[in-house]
């Protein structure tokens, strides 16, 4: 099983943007706690993605592209938090919101398209 190299290439790059951001909340804004989820959950998408990427079984796939996707809908709402506590910028959120449900999209493409894959055997 493989998901395009593209979206675990986007994943990365979110994470990096992810790092950054914690990087960016913890040093200047001396918010720790929130940042810190929006770390795991942004970072875990690609983790996920990556071990979907060298899964043994289609169910397996699934269930990793379905973690990765649960994930990035929890990093849109730390993501939404941090913005509507002045925490991020509105210019920032929404660069990197924008990232996040791109993946979103993507992964719940892959999973209908798993599903109906799943159902036809």
């Amino acid at each position: 099983m493989q998901t395009d190299n593209n979206l675990y290439n986007k994943a990365y790059a979110l994470a990096i943007r992810t790092i950054k951001a914690y990087q960016y909340l913890i040093d200047k804004k001396k918010e720790f706690t929130l940042s810190k989820q929006l770390l795991r959950s942004g970072t875990s998408i690609g983790a996920n993605i990556s071990e979907a990427n060298g899964a043994i079984s289609q169910a397996d796939f699934s269930s990793k592209i379905s973690i990765a996707y649960k994930e990035s809908l929890e990093t849109k709402y730390w993501l939404s938090l941090l913005k509507d506590t002045n925490y991020l910028d509105e210019k920032t959120f929404s660069s990197i919101y924008k990232e996040v449900d791109e993946l979103s999209k993507i992964m719940f493409s892959i999973l209908k398209t798993t599903k109906r894959v799943n159902n036809n055997q």
